[in-house]
């Protein structure tokens, strides 16, 4: 899922990135007055040397309200057990980040996240229904990372091909990977993350993975199918085997172009300063659609990543910890996030100038329209039941692109598997 993909890599790249100017500011519910003294308040995270968004919030509410903000790390391969532990053991921080939203309905069952439905949120903030259960809100987000298309302009040039103009089918995208396909490269590179083919289908078909009916995914995988059969993207089978990694399948120009995370932009900015990835014009658009009623508006998929509070807090600390909510999806707070690389929930024009102020960030408009205009739909719905479907829908990614059963045999099953949870 994706944020797992950001705290795997994108996100240890950002902290290389200078900060742009910020401008804009808090709303008036977090006003420093929101505790009669200054407090200090803790907030669990992870990877803090490599991860700087967590500091960064920490400094701003600081100096924003005069509370303190003490940071709390845990293993991120592990920060949802080892903080469901602490969180039963009553040992867990004040301010609990919610990593992964599929986790969100099963820390309101345990009663361990506080009701914050009184935090105003701004319009210009995407993701914060992923935080409501049957009608209540027990977090906010902070960062909303939706998935474009990242092309080489030098390798579309090369090609003769037109870049994408934001109007884009998966027939264009199908005719562009052929177009662009040569001895030296493939025209497109789809990571091994069942995410990258089925994100798509649930977010523009529609799709539930709760009704148990999953045939809409099959367009989806005999794209795929095809286009590794023609050669223009590689294989599902070669890349398990070789384990290619998509920040050097694009960064090294392998791929002319790249479905993947917003989060990329910051990483490929830092690694072509490093060399670690070549030198390039690039840019990213909307992700194509399945035909051009979206356009204006382009459907995709992504995750937030979001605060909550933790149920036992100390009830003196409540107040500064709901502004800690609120201070997070302001402009100010967003901003400074934009500033190194990070892309926040909330996209008001405020923010989008100092995201696209960043040395390196693509400039033009349709990168612009791609970062600030979209219809991001959760990968993983809020629901104590997403691990057990997604559990179930990762086995039938692997059997289709293994090839070991055919699109209709392995979908066949897997609603027969979701039939006996």
């Amino acid at each position: 899922m994706n944020r797992k993909f950001a705290a795997a890599g994108g996100l240890a790249i950002v902290a290389t990135l200078s900060l742009a100017a910020c401008s804009g500011g808090t709303s008036e519910t977090a006003d420093p007055g929101a505790s009669a003294a200054p407090v200090t308040l803790t907030l669990s995270g992870w990877s803090l040397e490599t991860t700087p968004e967590f500091q960064t919030l920490a400094d701003g509410f600081e100096k924003e309200t005069g509370n303190k903000v003490e940071l709390v790390e845990y293993d991120p391969a592990e920060y949802n057990t080892l903080l469901t532990a602490d969180l039963g053991a009553g040992a867990a921080p004040d301010i609990i980040t919610q990593k992964e939203v599929k986790y969100v309905s099963t820390l309101v069952a345990g009663g361990q996240l506080l009701d914050v439905s009184d935090i105003e949120i701004p319009d210009s903030v995407s993701g914060a229904k992923s935080y409501e259960v049957d009608g209540t809100q027990y977090g906010t987000p902070y960062r909303q990372d939706s998935w474009v298309l990242f092309y080489n302009k030098d390798l579309f040039d090369a090609a003769g091909v037109d870049y994408p103009d934001g109007s884009w089918t998966w027939d264009d995208y199908d005719e562009a990977a052929k177009a662009l396909t040569t001895a030296d490269h493939y025209g497109t590179y789809e990571h091994r993350w069942q995410s990258t083919t089925q994100g798509f289908a649930s977010a523009q078909e529609d799709g539930d993975i709760f009704s148990g009916d999953f045939e809409y995914f099959a367009d989806s995988y005999e794209r795929r199918l095809a286009r590794e059969a023609e050669g223009d993207q590689i294989d599902f089978a070669t890349s398990s085997a070789n384990s290619p990694t998509y920040q050097g399948e694009f960064g090294k120009q392998h791929a002319a172009m790249l479905p993947m995370g917003s989060w990329y932009v910051a990483t490929l900015i830092s690694q072509q300063k490093s060399g670690e990835a070549d030198t390039f014009n690039w840019g990213f658009a909307p992700i194509p659609q399945v035909d051009d009623s979206t356009t204006s508006e382009p459907v995709t998929f992504g995750d937030p990543t979001g605060f909550g509070i933790n149920a036992a807090i100390d009830p003196a600390k409540t107040a500064a910890a709901k502004a800690f909510l609120e201070y997070a999806m302001s402009d100010d707070a967003a901003s400074t996030l934009a500033g190194i690389g990070i892309t926040p929930a909330n996209t008001s024009d405020v923010v989008s100038d100092a995201f696209f102020s960043v040395e390196g960030v693509p400039t033009d408009d349709l990168s612009k329209f791609a970062w600030s205009t979209h219809d991001t739909k959760p990968e993983n719905p809020t629901s104590d039941e997403t691990a057990a479907v997604q559990t179930i829908l990762g086995t039938m990614h692997t059997e289709i692109l293994m090839k070991s059963k055919s699109v209709e045999q392995a979908i066949a099953d897997a609603e027969a598997a979701f039939k006996a949870l």
